[in-house]
């Protein structure tokens, strides 16, 4: 099923930083298209992505009625008498409702007017004054939903989209401590054979046969008769010498166990959940109604000297309000930052109006907010 966003701009600077802002956010650039009227020729022109103009005459008021079906030709006639009146016109084309969803949200950053206010004869600041006094968005736009046999219209706004049924999930995430093994080192040991020069010194002794012959004259006694027989004399030499014996002994170990022990760590960590606020609305144009008095009477009192008008400054106290409820629960310390940021990015250009110049009217609607809950006053 095939979905189609359409947004009406009255400045042509706007639609195109808003069809800049779809391409940069992922949409195709064959699924968006800007389509303008020059109302002194009488023509009516297409831009596409390449900034080329291409004349297409009347089929785009045949394009509006073949989007709203034959069915609807009040809202047709609307948006044909929107381009015919020199107006801009985004027409966004995706395959589901929530690319359409997102690409309002998109644009409507962008101030689009409020074509059923226009259309009943207002002009396009009376549209957004109006609408943000009753609090809802200054923008208007069409998200048809088309099959090949039939085509309807939906209608988005900034602030409230209405449907059968919506849903907000509610998550909690759990936290689980469980344990694994790691290794976290050690140790390896190794052996090897060294050898080492050792001196040492022994006394070896030597025998050695001395032979000597001494003459001698004398005579011959009876004890050397037996001289004269055949004998033999036996004499051996001995010496001593190095024996060397080596013998191993075990003069030292080394033991390699492991110690086990247990240690406590206290494991800390932030789980997410979402908080769901449910704040009650009351009734459109009583509270809008006493809203507008007040700030009207803020502004005369504060800036009716300063030369402007009321109508620049309702936007500054609109936001603002809106804001408070969108940050409830935190400081305007901690998000003036942010609110700046925004209020610079898609608000200053639109109404002309630097952050300076509003932020008081800003934080006057921001407080008025918080006054009104911390009393527990409904409109």
């Amino acid at each position: 099923m095939q979905h189609t966003l359409v947004a009406v701009f009255d400045n042509r600077t706007d639609a195109q930083d808003a069809m800049n802002k779809l391409l940069s956010s992922g949409f195709s650039a064959q699924d968006v298209r800007l389509s303008s009227s020059d109302t002194s020729a009488n023509t009516t022109t297409t831009t596409t992505t390449t900034g080329a103009d291409t004349g297409v005459g009347s089929s785009i008021k045949n394009f509006f009625s073949d989007l709203f079906g034959s069915d609807d030709d009040e809202h047709a006639t609307r948006y044909q008498g929107a381009v015919s009146g020199g107006k801009n016109v985004i027409t966004v084309t995706a395959d589901s409702l929530e690319e359409v969803e997102r690409a309002a949200d998109i644009v409507e950053s962008f101030g689009p007017i409020d074509i059923d206010e226009h259309s009943s004869g207002m002009g396009a600041s009376g549209a957004m004054l109006a609408s943000s006094q009753s609090g809802m968005s200054s923008s208007s736009m069409s998200a048809q939903s088309a099959t090949s046999q039939n085509q309807s219209a939906l209608t988005s706004s900034s602030m409230q989209r209405d449907t059968a049924t919506q849903s907000i999930p509610v998550v909690e995430e759990q936290l689980k401590v469980g344990k694994r093994e790691v290794q976290r080192g050690g140790v390896r040991i190794f052996s090897r054979v060294v050898e080492t020069p050792v001196n040492e010194t022994v006394a070896l002794r030597e025998e050695h046969v001395d032979v000597q012959r001494r003459t001698v004259n004398q005579p011959i006694s009876p004890a050397d008769a037996a001289v004269f027989k055949e004998q033999t004399i036996e004499m051996r030499e001995s010496a001593e010498e190095a024996v060397v014996e080596k013998s191993a002994r075990v003069v030292e170990e080394v033991v390699i166990s492991k110690e086990v022990n247990q240690r406590q760590e206290n494991i800390t960590d932030t789980v997410r959940h979402t908080e769901v606020e449910v704040e009650r609305l009351g009734a459109v144009g009583t509270a809008s109604m006493q809203d507008d008095s007040y700030y009207r009477t803020h502004f005369q009192s504060n800036y009716g000297t300063s030369g402007g008008t009321y109508d620049d400054y309702a936007p500054a106290y609109t936001y603002g309000s809106q804001m408070r409820g969108q940050y409830s629960g935190r400081q305007w310390e901690d998000v003036e930052t942010d609110l700046r940021t925004d209020w610079e990015t898609h608000h200053a250009s639109a109404t002309g109006s630097t952050w300076e110049k509003m932020k008081a009217a800003v934080r006057h609607g921001w407080d008025r907010m918080t006054d009104d809950n911390s009393t527990g006053r409904s409109y």
